[in-house]
Parts: structure tokens; C-alpha cells; sequence
């Protein structure tokens, strides 16, 4: 549940530099809660292609945040 929580905050924060595919899988997936079955029947790709492109998107999130540290300093200022 915490890593659910932790990449929505993420997405909010950085969504906007992820491509349209990209947000389509991610939001399937944790706003929608589809299964990797069923994002892979409904984009035509393996099972394991769906469970790639999620990872790759979660990755990229946790990469932004790494660099650009928006969610820590928006911690900081709120003092969570």
C-alpha cells in the first residue's frame, strides 16, 4: 500500500515528463487497478512487455526524485 501511495505522489509530482503511453500504462495500472493481463490484452503485448513498461515507468519516477528531489523538499516545507 506505502508504494502505492509513494508513486501517486511521485506521478503528481513528475507526470508530466513521462510520454502519453507511458501514463496510460501507469495509470492502468495503479488508478485503474489493472492487472499486467489485462493491460497487456488491451495494448496487444505480452504479459511480460505490460510488467516491463511499469517498471520502467516506476523507475523513471524514482529517477526524477532522485535528481530533482521535489517530494523531499515538498516535505521539507510542510514538515511532514
Amino acid at each position: 500500500m506505502e508504494d502505492i501511495v509513494y508513486y501517486n505522489e511521485l506521478y503528481d509530482l513528475y507526470g508530466g515528463l513521462l510520454t502519453d503511453t507511458q501514463k496510460k500504462y501507469f495509470e492502468d495500472y495503479y488508478f485503474h487497478n489493472l492487472s499486467f493481463s489485462e493491460m497487456a490484452e488491451n495494448y496487444g503485448v505480452s504479459r511480460n512487455a505490460a510488467f516491463k513498461q511499469i517498471h520502467i515507468v516506476t523507475d523513471k519516477l524514482e529517477e526524477y526524485e532522485r535528481v530533482l528531489q521535489l517530494k523531499k523538499k515538498k516535505e521539507e516545507i510542510l514538515l511532514i
